[in-house]
């Protein structure tokens, strides 16, 4: 995940300590995908097999939204190589 600028060591925590929004979400959503899964199996499939088989198809889309929105750039954020390029070649 990208840092922010109250985490200067990476590990995904703010400046107090907390999980960042971006990591709260990805969780939420992750455990999410783990419920649908275990509930389309465990109870779902006893009634509906159908309806199990569209709450593992929505669980699959789950985890790649999941990475999509976890690595999303802050509103106004530029690449790292946008900042590097200052529009001069290197050959002279």
């Amino acid at each position: 995940m990208p840092r922010d600028a109250g985490d200067p060591a990476g590990s995904g925590r703010g400046s107090r300590g907390r999980p960042t929004r971006k990591r709260w979400v990805y969780g939420v959503l992750m455990a999410c995908c783990l419920v649908l899964f275990v509930c389309a199996w465990a109870f779902v499939r006893l009634w509906s097999v159908p309806a199990a088989i569209g709450m593992c198809v929505v669980a699959m889309v789950i985890p790649p939204t999941a990475v999509i929105i976890a690595n999303l750039g802050e509103p106004g954020a530029s690449w790292p190589e946008d900042e590097e390029d200052d529009g001069r070649s290197d050959e002279r």
